[in-house]
């Protein structure tokens, strides 16, 4: 079995229709539990009290608000290079959800920094390249509805989406190229294995961050669904004007 064989759209549909329900079910579980433990079952931090819980709605989002915006370059490149329509939906579908995530980001962020650094912004470097994130995830959903071509809008996309690709792994390792920013370092550095937070806290943010990653899969696949029904209601509408 081939994964390229869920280019087509109706296998793509029929194995969305059967994942959906388990990813719902186990991202509601997981970021309920998350959010809930995290939130009422750990104690206040010694240094930033109990503001440090916003880390459990807030590093969540942002990762996979970078996270979005690497599917949807993955998308984008499958779409140049072997011009499968269901890549270019799925980067299309996850775009309002990147966005919405990078959104979070932002407001829980200000309003962890607010207490921390006595401000609601700084042109902090990772602050900087997150806005920046934003407005090309904001640049993104307005081309496609901009240009009315499907496939011309999908080549556009996907180039702003390769140019945009820097700002998010900016916003990721921003901390690791200047070391002058407001925000520390990772605490949960993957490429090295280790970790800074307490399991106290580590868990519950482990469990939450499980849930947004699932809670991602499944509105994209959802989303990637309903774009795969209007392109093909599209393309009967003007299939039926052309016979008429």
């Amino acid at each position: 079995m081939s994964l390229w064989e869920y280019a087509n759209p109706v296998k793509f549909l029929g194995l969305s229709a059967r994942l959906q329900p388990y990813l719902w079910g186990a991202a509601g579980i997981c970021v309920t539990v998350g959010l809930l433990w995290g939130f009422f079952g750990t104690p206040d931090d010694f240094r930033q009290g109990s503001t440090v819980k916003i880390i459990y709605l807030h590093v969540p989002a942002a990762l996979m608000a970078i996270n979005a915006w690497f599917m949807m370059l993955v998308a984008s490149l499958i779409w140049l290079i072997r011009r499968h329509h269901v890549s270019a939906l799925a980067a299309k579908a996850a775009a309002p959800v990147g966005i919405t995530m990078t959104l979070i980001a932002l407001v829980t962020g200000a309003i962890w920094g607010q207490p921390m650094w006595g401000t609601w912004w700084a042109w902090d470097p990772r602050l900087t390249s997150f806005l920046i994130l934003f407005l090309f995830y904001l640049g993104y959903i307005a081309l496609w509805e901009a240009v009315e071509d499907p496939d011309t809008a999908a080549d556009l996309t996907s180039v702003l989406c390769l140019v945009g690709s820097v700002f998010a792994v900016l916003s990721r390792y921003a901390v690791n190229f200047w070391n002058q920013g407001l925000h520390q370092g990772t605490s949960v550095p993957v490429a090295t294995g280790g970790r800074t937070v307490a399991d106290v806290f580590w868990y519950p943010l482990l469990i939450s961050m499980i849930g947004f990653g699932l809670l991602f899969l499944a509105l994209v696949l959802y989303r990637t669904g309903t774009e795969i029904r209007i392109r093909r209601s599209r393309a009967l509408l003007a299939r039926s004007k052309r016979d008429a």
